[in-house]
């Protein structure tokens, strides 16, 4: 089983994978730290930090790919996270590969971000991992992200979450999501 979570960055994609990781049982890999390590080890690896999201995810998802069939060739799972995971990259899997699969596509609603832009997004942004920069984002420009995301998700035709009110009530439905596939899985 290979968990997959993507999405725009602070709507809780390590804080899941965290949790995945204590329930299950099962590592998780942050594309975030994939591309800064390979960013810190060779300054010529075809981006830089500051490349666009498509940039980076187009350099990285062969390496990704890579990771997830051989997890799912030797039967090992894995959790990975992050928002280089870009919805169109999961039709690069035959069923083989995509019935071993669990993709996670989130996103907040308008609403969500305009409610709660600063006592929830850009307070929680540090839940796992230590951001030691100020959040340089305007709503709008979030709530761009998040509806251009969206749009590449039913693009795609992948599963899309979106937070609209409650994160803490919206995104169990996410939890309850996995947990119903990975038991489809373990019946087969």
């Amino acid at each position: 089983m290979v968990i997959l979570i993507s999405a725009v960055g602070s709507t809780g994609k390590t804080l899941m994978a965290q949790n995945l990781l204590e329930k299950y049982k099962i590592p998780y890999l942050s594309i975030d730290h994939l591309k800064m390590g390979l960013y810190r080890g060779d300054k010529n690896c075809g981006f830089t930090p500051l490349d666009s999201t498509e940039v980076i995810g187009d350099k990285l998802w062969p390496i990704v790919k890579g990771i997830i069939m051989t997890n799912i060739e030797n039967n090992q799972h894995i959790i990975m996270e992050g928002c280089y995971i870009l919805p169109y990259y999961m039709r690069d899997f035959n069923s083989k590969y995509s019935k071993k699969i669990i993709p996670v596509f989130l996103g907040f609603s308008t609403n969500y971000i305009q409610e709660n832009f600063t006592s929830k997004i850009v307070n929680y942004r540090n839940a796992i991992e230590s951001r030691n920069w100020p959040e340089e984002r305007t709503i709008a420009e979030l709530i761009q992200e998040h509806e251009e995301f969206k749009s590449k998700c039913l693009e795609a035709g992948v599963t899309y979450f979106e937070i609209e009110n409650d994160y803490d009530k919206d995104i169990v439905k996410v939890y309850n999501y996995i947990e119903a596939q990975k038991q489809k899985m373990d019946a087969i």
